[in-house]
């Protein structure tokens, strides 16, 4: 049988659930963030922050080491099944990459370093009175400048 005070402790569980419902547990703030103050960025989870150039050397390695493995993959399938996986073999193919691509390397630094090595020419047109003074500049590798005017 319900007495009285069972209704009461259900009554005042039923007040206590519908409070506890009506309340928030959370808040979101959609109010934009400046784009500008005093904080540094944070870093996200995932790859780190870098330029775009790094970033696509970085895909570039990534996929260079894909086609390395596959090629290596084959070429050792290739020694096993022939039968001629001996050290001096599988030395002289792992070495014709490199001895063809460091010549290549070295040419185009090479020629990268006669590009730059070039002055540009410069033209300048006055009218009127100039004075030009040159300054020459010595810096040291530990931060020491001299300048001779």
């Amino acid at each position: 049988m319900i007495t009285p005070a069972d209704r009461q402790d259900a009554a005042r569980l039923v007040a206590a659930v519908e409070e506890a419902l009506a309340t928030p547990t959370s808040y979101r703030d959609d109010t934009p963030l400046p784009t500008v103050g005093p904080t540094p960025p944070v870093p996200q989870p995932g790859r780190p922050p870098m330029s775009q150039k790094a970033t696509d050397t970085s895909a570039l390695m990534l996929s260079g080491s894909i086609l390395t493995l596959a090629t290596g993959g084959a070429a050792s399938a290739v020694l096993w099944a022939s039968g001629h996986a001996d050290p001096a073999v599988i030395g002289l193919i792992a070495a014709a990459p490199v001895a063809v691509a460091v010549p290549i390397y070295a040419l185009a630094r090479l020629v990268k370093a006669a590009a730059t090595a070039t002055p540009s020419e410069h033209h300048h047109h006055y009218t009127g009175a100039v004075h030009q003074q040159t300054v020459h500049s010595q810096s040291r590798l530990w931060g020491k400048t001299i300048n001779n005017l």
